[in-house]
């Protein structure tokens, strides 16, 4: 079974994450965020640009994508298992036994997609200019680098 997910990106082309340790929002941008991007090696950790503590690359999905992840993927497992039910069940009766899937099995429904506002402001550290982010716009520094958690004021 495949699900395919996709997660909104701001304007800016900037996803929303949050820090599985201090567990603030903020983003970074999606792609390259400029040509000097396009060449560097992705790290093998992030750093959250508020409070410089690192994680592995899957470590940093906001409550809401798990959320609508869990909520897209369901429904589509309990199709999936209905219809392996029906097809295991194809042929398999006989003059003395008879199978007859009746019903179906109750599916939720899959959720609305979720939107992206245009909020925040964007920050780039000056060690890797070409990793910007974008904080809460309350937020004061100082601030971290995305890619080697180095602190930096703006």
């Amino acid at each position: 079974m495949d699900v395919q997910l996709t997660f909104p990106l701001d304007h800016d082309r900037f996803l929303r994450r949050e820090c599985p340790h201090c567990v603030s929002q903020f983003k970074w941008h999606s792609g390259p965020a400029n040509e000097g991007a396009e060449g560097q090696p992705a790290p093998a950790a992030y750093h959250c640009p508020l409070c410089g503590q690192p994680a592995g690359m899957d470590s940093w999905w906001t409550q809401e994508q798990l959320e609508y992840a869990q909520g897209v993927a369901v429904p589509a497992a309990t199709r999936e298992i209905e219809q392996e039910l029906r097809d295991a069940f194809k042929g398999a009766s006989s003059k003395h036994v008879r199978f007859d899937l009746k019903g179906g099995i109750d599916a939720p429904d899959v959720p609305a997609p979720l939107t992206e506002p245009d909020d925040m402001v964007i920050v780039t550290s000056p060690c890797h200019s070409y990793e910007p982010v974008k904080v809460p716009e309350d937020a004061s520094g100082p601030y971290h680098c995305l890619v080697c958690g180095q602190a930096f004021a703006v």
